[in-house]
């Protein structure tokens, strides 16, 4: 009976974030038209009222005040000659002066010794958990976390596979406990701002240059892959950068949503376009309802 109860919150909260993600684009394919509640809502399928009330939840504002601030804010950049007007607004949002990242994330490489053993000797515990952009998978050590991934429509997390793989004489615990703990860590109500979560990562030694470069350069803005290149002293590596940004193990921690192209399109994602410009507009949101904006 719990589990029926489970899958059906899950089933719910899913089709909440696709409506939601769906209103999410359509809002910033019609900004300028400034779109009436009615309109939002049928988008996403819903009555006003219930969409509404979905919106501000997951949100934290209204859908009005979100027009209406994306609009101004889309106005401003079209005025400053900016090519992409309306990722250059979700930029803006994340780069005032609120905190909306105040976890405190370290990586750990996972050392070459520790790879060649393949896991033996590490247990990892690994289940879903729900967030605001949908299920996620989740792996956890002893050392930190080591994979979270988005789960898609056909119930799969992209990574997953190959992150196991590469693991094969490890122990494995399935356990959606530990995967609720790290999204509460998150993404709860009641999460401890001051929580040091720690990742423990295996890539090449230029992939965790990259990872780490996005910890402290992306955590509370955007910022483009030539310009990354740029911080870890490779600048003409821009390509190499956009590829070990796509093999980012641990989503959000590790911010590879807020890497955009340098003329400030979206980019790629691992676990979608429509789930990172969802993101960008969840964190737009939050600046907003915090008075960031």
């Amino acid at each position: 009976m719990l589990r029926h109860m489970e899958k059906a919150i899950r089933a719910r909260r899913e089709r909440d974030f696709s409506r939601i993600a769906a209103a999410i684009r359509y809002i910033g394919d019609h900004v300028r038209d400034q779109p009436s509640l009615q309109r939002m809502a049928a988008v996403a399928g819903l009555s006003p009222y219930h969409f509404a009330r979905l919106f501000r939840d997951w949100a934290g504002i209204s859908p009005k005040q979100y027009v209406q601030r994306l609009s101004l804010d889309v106005a401003q950049q079209s005025l400053a000659g900016d090519a992409s007007v309306l990722e250059a607004a979700l930029e803006a949002g994340l780069s005032g002066p609120g905190r909306l990242h105040d976890l405190s994330v370290a990586i750990d490489a996972v050392t070459p010794g520790e790879f060649k053993a393949r896991g033996s000797g590490i247990e990892f515990a690994h289940g879903e958990a729900l967030t605001p952009f949908g299920p996620a998978r989740v792996a956890v050590t002893s050392r930190g976390i080591s994979f979270l991934g988005f789960v898609d429509e056909a119930g799969d997390a992209p990574g997953w596979r190959e992150f196991r793989a590469a693991w094969p004489r490890a122990s494995w615990r399935e356990d959606d406990g530990s995967a609720r703990r790290v999204a509460d860590a998150i993404w709860g109500l009641e999460r401890e701002s001051d929580r040091r979560l720690r990742l423990w990562v295996h890539g090449s030694n230029f992939q965790v240059q990259v990872w780490r470069a996005l910890l402290r350069h992306a955590a509370h803005t955007t910022v483009s892959y030539a310009g990354i290149a740029r911080e870890i002293g490779a600048p003409r590596a821009a390509r190499a950068v956009g590829s070990a940004v796509g093999a980012n193990p641990v989503a959000w921690l590790s911010p590879c949503h807020h890497v955009l192209r340098s003329n400030g399109a979206l980019g790629g994602y691992r676990w979608g376009l429509e789930r990172k410009r969802a993101m960008l507009a969840w964190e737009y949101s939050r600046a907003v309802a915090n008075g960031d904006r």
